[in-house]
C-alpha cells in the first residue's frame, strides 16, 4: 500500500499523480505499486513540488509496518529514533523552516 498527501502544488502535479494512483480525497492518492514505481513517482513529486508539501507513506517489513518521506515547507519532520521513524514538530514561529 502506498499513500501520498500533497499541499499546495500545482495542477500539473496532482494530474501527474492521477496517472498512477486513485486520488481518494482532495490531495490524498492511494495505490499498490512496486518500489521502484514509488521512487519513480517521488521523483515526479520532488521536480513539480515548488512552493508545496509532500508526504509519502508506503508498507514495508519494519518494526512500524510502514516507512514514510516528507518534502516541502511543514511543520513535522521524520526523526528516527531506535530504529523507529517518528514525527518531531517545529515551534509554530519555526514553521516556515525547510526541513
Amino acid at each position: 500500500m502506498l499513500v501520498i498527501v500533497v499541499e499546495n502544488v500545482p495542477p500539473r502535479l496532482r494530474g501527474r499523480l492521477a496517472v498512477w494512483l486513485i486520488e481518494i480525497r482532495a490531495g490524498v492518492y492511494v495505490g499498490d505499486l512496486s518500489a521502484k514505481v514509488r521512487e519513480m513517482i517521488w521523483s515526479q513529486i520532488e521536480d513539480g513540488l515548488e512552493d508545496g508539501n509532500a508526504v509519502m507513506a508506503w508498507s514495508t517489513n519494519t518494526e512500524s509496518g510502514f516507512d514514510f518521506m516528507t518534502l516541502g515547507k511543514n511543520r513535522r519532520l521524520p526523526v528516527e529514533l531506535d530504529g523507529l521513524k517518528l514525527v518531531s514538530f517545529f515551534p509554530l514561529e519555526d514553521a516556515d523552516l525547510s526541513p
